[in-house]
C-alpha cells in the first residue's frame, strides 16, 4: 500500500475482532516510530505497548465511560513524553508536536498492515500512568487502540458511533483550514 492509499484508508474504527500481537509486529511499529521527524532529532517519545490480558484489563480501568468499545482492542499503545526531552523555542514546546508526528507514523504503518490504530483522549491520565508505571512528571499524551476492524459494529456503540463506523465522518471543506499566502484568505 502506498502512503496516499494508507492516508485514504485510515479510519478511527471502534469495532474490533482479535488480532495476534507478536514481537515482530511490535518491532515493526517501533521501527516506524523511530523514523518520525523531531526537533533536532531528539525523538522525545517513549512508547508502552500493552497487549498482555491482565495489563490491558488494568489499563481499561482508566478509560472514560463511552470508551468501552476499546476493551476489544488487542493492544493499547501509550504515547508518552515530556517537555524537557525536546526543543523549547521561546514559548513553543515541541514535545507534543513531535510525539504527535510519531503517533501519525505509527497509525499509518498500522493501517498499511491492515490494522486499525485509533488514538483517544478519553482516559484518566493518572490512573493510566499508575497502571503502566509511567513516571508522574511525564505526560501521557494519548492511548492508541489497535486491532483488526470488524464489519459488525460493537454492541456498546452509540447510534452516532455506529453511523461513523459505516461511513467516513464528514471532513471540513478545504477552504475552512487551507489558506493561500495569508491566514484567512
Amino acid at each position: 500500500m502506498d502512503l496516499k492509499k494508507a492516508i485514504e484508508t485510515r479510519r478511527a474504527y471502534r469495532s474490533f475482532v482479535p488480532v495476534e500481537i507478536t514481537p515482530s509486529l511490535v518491532g515493526d511499529l517501533t521501527e516506524s516510530l523511530k523514523l518520525a521527524p523531531s526537533c533536532f532529532n531528539n525523538q522525545p517519545w517513549k512508547i508502552v505497548f500493552v497487549y498482555e490480558r491482565e495489563a490491558l484489563k488494568k489499563l481499561h480501568e482508566s478509560l472514560n465511560k463511552g470508551n468501552e468499545w476499546a476493551y476489544s482492542a488487542s493492544m493499547i499503545i501509550a504515547m508518552v513524553s515530556n517537555k524537557e526531552a525536546d526543543c523549547i523555542v521561546k514559548n513553543r514546546e515541541y514535545f507534543l508536536f513531535d510525539t504527535g508526528m510519531a503517533t501519525a507514523f505509527l497509525i499509518l504503518r498500522a493501517t498499511e498492515l491492515g490494522l486499525v490504530a485509533h488514538p483517544i483522549a478519553g482516559f484518566d491520565e493518572e490512573k493510566a500512568k499508575e497502571a503502566l508505571a509511567i513516571p508522574k512528571e511525564t505526560t501521557l499524551i494519548t492511548l492508541v487502540m489497535v486491532g483488526k476492524h470488524s464489519a459488525t459494529p460493537a454492541p456498546v456503540l452509540s447510534e452516532k458511533q455506529i453511523k461513523d463506523e459505516t461511513a467516513r465522518p464528514e471532513r471540513k471543506p478545504n477552504g475552512d483550514f487551507a489558506f493561500m499566502n495569508h491566514y484567512g484568505n
